[in-house]
C-alpha cells in the first residue's frame, strides 16, 4: 500500500535523451545544450591561447616591432628638411603615455602605479640621460644609412661591458673579447665602405660631411646611451620600478623637456613646418611619428613575450639575429649603397652579436654551475630589457 501510495505521487520526469512530439524539442525543465555563441567564444579563446604560446609567432613580432621602429624612424628623420627632431621625440613620448593610459584604462596594464612625485623628482636626472640617448639616436639615423646605424650600436656594449668591470666589478670573458674585436672591425669596415662610396658620388664633399656629422653624432649617441643604462641600472634598484613604471616615469618625464627644447631651440615658422612637412607626405609622416610611439609599447610587449615562452637565452640570441633584418631593411627601404664593403660590414656585425650573446651565455652557465661567493653582475642592457619587459 505503501509503495502503490508514493507510485500515485510520483512524477516521472522524461529522459534527458527522449524527445517531445511537438516539434522534437527538449522538455522546458531541461536545461538545454551550451549555445552556439559560447562555443564560438571557447573556441576563439583556444584559439588566442595558442597564439600567445606560441614561441614562433612571439619572435616574429619581437622582430617586426624592432625592425618597424628603426624603418620608422628613419623615414621621419630621412627628409632633406628635416630639423624637428625634439618636436618628433615629444610627440612619441605623448603618444607613448597616451597608449600606457589608455591600455590600463582597459585592463590591460594592471601592475602601473600611479605617479609618485618624490620618485618622479629622484628618477629625473635618469631622463635627462634619456634625452641625450634618443635625441643623438634620431640625429645619427638621420646622417647614417640604417646598415651603418645598426652596425655602430654594437660599439655601445663594448662602453657598457667595460662600464661594469669599472663600477660594478664585472669581467670581460675571452670570447666577449673577440666578440668586441669582430664589433670593431665591422664598424672600421662599414665606415670605409660608405666613406668610399660617398667620395665616387657627384658631390663628394657634401655626403662626406654628412658622413662625418653622422660619425660624430653616433659618438655621442654610444657615450650618452652607455651612461643612460649603466646609472639606470644603479638608481633602479632604490627605486622600486616594477613592470611599466621604468617606462612609464622615462616617457612622461621627459615630455616637458623635450617641449621646452623644441620651443627653445627649434624653428617653428610656417615656412619651417611646411619645409618639414611637404603636403605630398605630410599624412604618412605623422603617421609614422604616432606609430613610433606606440612601437615603444609593442616591443617592451614582445620582449616580455619571447621571453616567458621561449627562455632568456633564445631571447639573447634573437636580439642578436635580429640585427641582420634591420639593416638589411635599410637597403631595400632606404636604397642604401650595396658594396661588397657594406655587406662585409653587415655579415661581421651579425656575426660579432651572435659571438657575444653565446658569451653571455657561457658566462651565465658557469656562474649557475659555481657557488655564489657575491651577487651576480648582470649587464645594465639586460636589466634594462628585463625592467621594460616585465617591460
Amino acid at each position: 500500500m505503501s509503495d502503490k501510495k508514493n507510485e500515485d505521487y510520483t512524477i516521472r520526469m522524461p529522459e534527458s535523451g527522449m524527445r517531445s512530439p511537438f516539434g522534437g524539442e527538449k522538455d522546458p525543465f531541461i536545461p538545454s545544450s551550451r549555445p552556439a555563441r559560447a562555443a564560438s567564444q571557447h573556441n576563439l579563446a583556444s584559439q588566442l591561447s595558442k597564439i600567445e604560446n606560441n614561441p614562433t609567432i612571439s619572435i616574429l613580432a619581437y622582430c617586426l616591432s624592432s625592425i618597424s621602429m628603426t624603418v620608422v624612424n628613419k623615414y621621419v628623420v630621412s627628409g632633406s628638411e628635416w630639423n624637428l627632431n625634439f618636436f618628433y621625440l615629444a610627440v612619441q613620448s605623448i603618444v607613448c603615455i597616451a597608449t600606457i593610459e589608455v591600455c590600463k584604462q582597459l585592463g590591460l596594464i594592471k601592475n602601473l602605479a600611479p605617479f609618485d612625485f618624490n620618485k618622479g623628482r629622484r628618477w629625473f636626472p635618469i631622463s635627462l640621460l634619456l634625452v641625450g640617448m634618443i635625441y643623438t639616436g634620431t640625429k645619427s639615423l638621420q646622417y647614417l644609412s640604417v646598415p651603418v646605424y645598426t652596425i655602430f650600436k654594437n660599439l655601445t656594449t663594448i662602453v657598457i661591458a667595460y662600464g661594469e668591470v669599472l663600477w660594478f666589478g664585472g669581467n670581460v670573458t675571452p670570447l666577449a673579447l673577440l666578440s668586441f674585436g669582430l664589433m670593431v672591425l665591422s664598424s672600421v669596415v662599414a665606415a670605409w665602405a660608405d666613406t668610399r662610396s660617398a667620395s665616387q658620388t657627384a658631390e663628394a664633399a657634401a655626403a662626406l660631411a654628412t658622413l662625418n656629422a653622422g660619425y660624430a653624432w653616433m659618438g655621442l649617441n654610444v657615450f650618452c646611451t652607455a651612461s643612460y643604462l649603466l646609472t639606470m641600472r644603479k638608481f633602479i634598484k632604490n627605486m622600486n620600478f616594477k613592470d611599466w613604471d621604468t617606462m612609464f616615469y622615462n616617457n612622461f618625464l621627459t615630455i616637458p623637456v623635450l617641449v621646452i627644447c623644441s620651443l627653445l631651440v627649434e624653428d617653428w615658422s610656417s615656412a619651417n613646418l611646411a619645409k618639414n612637412f611637404p603636403e605630398e607626405s605630410r599624412n604618412a609622416l605623422l603617421i609614422g611619428m604616432i606609430y613610433s610611439g606606440m612601437a615603444a609599447i609593442f616591443i617592451s610587449y614582445c620582449s616580455a613575450w619571447c621571453i616567458r615562452v621561449t627562455s632568456s637565452t633564445t631571447y639573447s640570441m634573437v636580439g642578436a639575429l635580429n640585427k641582420l633584418p634591420i639593416a638589411v631593411s635599410g637597403l631595400i627601404f632606404f636604397e642604401a649603397p650595396v658594396t661588397v664593403g657594406s655587406v662585409s660590414a653587415i655579415i661581421i656585425g651579425f656575426f660579432s652579436g651572435i659571438v657575444y650573446s653565446w658569451a653571455k651565455v657561457r658566462q651565465s652557465q658557469v656562474a649557475k654551475n659555481s657557488l655564489p661567493t657575491v651577487q651576480p653582475t648582470m649587464s645594465a642592457s639586460s636589466q634594462s630589457n628585463r625592467d621594460a619587459a616585465n617591460s
